[in-house]
């Protein structure tokens, strides 16, 4: 692994075991891109890949030239306006009025490990050995202004981390207007789209469609990064599938608005862009400041999407979410919400908390309702301090009492919103984002606090943090149930409005990060109204996060496979909830809501003494099951094998790194009769080991790898002809739930 520079040819190799990324010095200074897929050899001159020459139509940079035009070059990090008409990287608002800028190359360092981004989350190295790092330095000499590109390409993973940092070393202030994490120019574009979109609880549908001259888009503008798209997209092949063909992957470690986005020209060259949204943004670089992009990965799969989503899972798992909780098993846990929503008393909790305790759970969470004047979404949100009439010995005794029976206590927060019936909003009206002279939307009655400003932030530290000093917490919610609207700042003047979005989520980041350092052994989940901000970014300060608000075991097969592609399994908050359901109102089998749910952070949404001691034996199990396997859950190697958005039929496994141990998934949507004998092909697995599969407690055979991944499983169910006497059958919403154990 390692970066060489080619000082005769001006070119830059960055290279792991499997990828290479290749590229070179412009005879204008830019920084050209000349190949980024399979490793190829170390070799002095790759030249012979930037091809350029003379088109009609077209713009040159030298007189009496016709062979260097931007147009028809792939570039690193472009600009508009130089003879490149295509969307740029970059654009700078000069005092002149002028969007026109030339940053040529300066210098470069090359280092061994990953240099920290101030203030913004992102992937990290704990030995000097795990990565190498590139630094580029450009300047625009009439400017003033330097830029530097950052490249990191990691040793284990297939994974090259981007960003860039601008510094104005002028006299002039300046706006950044663009300024895009990363920019990619592909020499084809024979690539299928794919995006994760959708709405509340039906967040990170798969959508794919091939790419088409012009451009292709998604993104947000809502202050989140957003239920409807998420800040991850792949290019595959068209030829590509799970485990073969070349895929790649691009996500964004970033929680606000953000562009995903890839042009086609008409020659057929692909450019992929990825950061902050344009769109309302601006930075006032004024002389001596700096602004510095979120982080953006690269991934380059040869073996299809799943070897690309092994890649993001092991790096975003291991070099992103940090902290005590990184390598810990997560706790089981119950959620009071769908169980009392509002309506709940000191007792009421106590008792759900002490079944839950004869059950097996570990962490009992108090969701919403439990401070201030909290009787409703209407009222409360700000006034973080425990509602007396509910709980007469507040968080402190309550936490106590949850403790001494055995179990660890969780609260629910929502700390970047506020009500105007609260304590908060009557002392610091001028403390909510909203535009002088205009009427400020709300959302559930709530509105978005300014924490672009160090006070308001400051402010509600001071509060959370008197409470988890005061009590006994050992995990905290965290969730976010509104967009911003009416952005505007009273805190900022009028030539950094365009700043606010962006400095919202870095008073986001400050405040997890501040609670974080305080209070490092506990565990926080994030939360958006379910999977609204479910993003790299978080993952940096919470290492788990709310899925979706959508609990039913249907409709989370789609929610959790889509999210699979970019995040690891034990990223994702799953929990089996109540029938019928209430986002769905489908009524689905315990067994299948808990097979669902085990693939994931696992915990309850409801109250377990409500059950038949049938259904709360088989919540015991459940429990016991995931007390014995949730590290390799949450460890192991995960494969996609039967997809929701194709079929009847869902399926994944995970296995240990060894190849020793499995587990296997498999559900069935509605059932069908006298169909065929199905098979179900296994991945993963050691060919030479003979594996005994369980089922039930029960073997159902011993088989080799080789035959469960080249002849199958047989997954043949009772809808294979007529139901006999002596076969017991399936029915709607049916799964299984499969165990590998090697011999020996």
């Amino acid at each position: 692994m390692g970066i060489i520079y080619q000082e005769s040819t001006k070119e830059f190799h960055l290279y792991n075991r499997e990828t290479s990324y290749l590229m070179k010095i412009l005879r204008n200074g830019q920084i050209g891109q000349l190949y980024f897929g399979k490793r190829v050899p170390l070799k002095e001159d790759y030249g012979y890949l930037l091809e350029n020459r003379y088109r009609p139509a077209s713009a040159y940079v030298y007189d009496n030239e016709y062979s260097f035009s931007l147009e028809h070059l792939k570039q690193e990090y472009p600009s508009y306006g130089t003879t490149d008409f295509r969307m740029p990287a970059l654009e700078i608002l000069q005092p002149n009025g002028s969007r026109i800028t030339d940053f040529c190359y300066h210098s470069h360092k090359i280092y061994q490990g990953k240099p920290a981004l101030q203030g913004l989350p992102a992937t990290y190295t704990e030995s000097p050995g795990e990565a190498d790092t590139l630094e580029i330095l450009l300047k625009d000499e009439r400017l003033n202004i330097e830029m530097t590109l950052l490249y990191t390409i990691f040793q284990t993973e297939n994974a090259i981390a981007r960003s860039v940092r601008f510094e104005n070393k002028g006299e002039c202030a300046c706006q950044l207007t663009r300024a895009m994490s990363l920019s990619l120019d592909l020499p084809d574009a024979d690539y299928e789209w794919i995006q994760f979109s959708g709405a509340w609880s039906r967040e990170r549908y798969v959508k794919t469609r091939l790419l088409q001259q012009g451009v292709q888009s998604v993104g947000s503008v809502r202050g989140a990064s957003s239920h409807h798209h998420n800040p991850f997209i792949m290019l595959k092949r068209p030829k590509a599938d799970e485990f073969q063909g070349e895929t790649l992957g691009f996500s964004l470690v970033y929680s606000g608005n953000f562009l995903a986005q890839a042009e086609v020209d008409t020659y057929n060259v692909t450019r992929v862009m990825l950061g902050i949204h344009p769109l309302g943004f601006s930075w006032l670089l004024e002389p001596g400041g700096a602004f510095q992009t979120p982080e953006a990965v690269a991934v380059y799969s040869a073996h299809g999407m799943n070897g690309m989503s092994q890649a993001f899972h092991r790096l975003y798992r291991t070099r992103l979410a940090r902290g005590y909780w990184r390598d810990r098993e997560r706790p089981i846990l119950l959620n009071n919400w769908e169980a009392t929503y509002f309506d709940f008393t000191k007792e009421k909790l106590l008792a759900i908390a002490k079944t839950a305790k004869e059950d097996g759970v570990e962490l009992f969470v108090l969701d919403d309702g439990w401070f201030g004047s909290r009787c409703s979404e209407t009222s409360g949100l700000g006034d973080w301090w425990p509602n007396p009439q509910r709980l007469p010995e507040g968080i402190c005794g309550l936490s106590k009492e949850i403790e001494a029976m055995g179990l660890k206590f969780g609260l629910w927060f929502e700390l970047e919103m506020v009500n105007k019936d609260s304590e908060l909003y009557r002392n610091h009206p001028d403390w909510i984002l909203q535009t002088p002279g205009r009427h400020a939307s709300h959302g559930r009655k709530q509105y978005v606090l300014d924490f672009s400003r160090k006070e308001v932030v400051d402010y509600i530290y001071g509060l959370v943090a008197k409470i988890l000093k005061e009590s006994k917490i050992s995990y905290i919610k965290w969730d976010m149930n509104r967009n911003i609207t009416e952005c505007f700042s009273q805190g900022y003047g009028a030539e950094r409005q365009g700043e606010i979005f962006h400095r919202y989520i870095l008073g986001l980041y400050d405040l997890y990060d501040r609670l974080n350092r305080e209070f490092p052994e506990i565990l926080f989940e994030s939360c958006a109204s379910g999977g609204g901000r479910f993003d790299p970014g978080l993952l940096y300060y919470a290492p788990q996060c709310w899925t979706s608000d959508d609990t039913d075991a249907v409709e989370r097969q789609k929610i959790q496979y889509g999210t699979s592609y970019a995040y690891p399994v034990s990223s994702m908050g799953t929990h089996v909830s109540i029938t019928p359901n209430h986002q769905a109102n489908r009524t689905t089998p315990l067994e299948t809501r808990g097979n669902v749910a085990m693939f994931g952070a696992f915990g309850y949404e409801l109250d377990l003494a409500r059950l038949s001691q049938e259904e709360r034996e088989i919540v015991r199990e459940q429990i016991r099951f995931v007390k014995k396997y949730r590290r390799l859950i949450h460890t192991g190697d995960f494969y996609r094998l039967l997809s929701p958005f194709e079929g009847n039929f869902t399926a994944w496994m995970a296995v240990s790194p060894d190849k020793r141990q499995a587990i296997v998934g498999y559900y069935k949507i509605l059932n069908d009769v006298n169909r065929e004998f199905r098979r179900l092909r296994l991945q993963g697995l050691e060919e030479g080991l003979l594996y005994h599969v369980w089922e039930n407690g029960a073997c159902a055979g011993d088989f080799y790898g080789s035959e469960l991944m080249h002849i199958g499983l047989i997954a043949t169910d009772s809808s294979a002809g007529e139901v006999g006497a002596t076969e017991t059958p399936c029915c709607d919403f049916w799964s299984r739930l499969l165990v590998l154990e090697a011999e020996g």
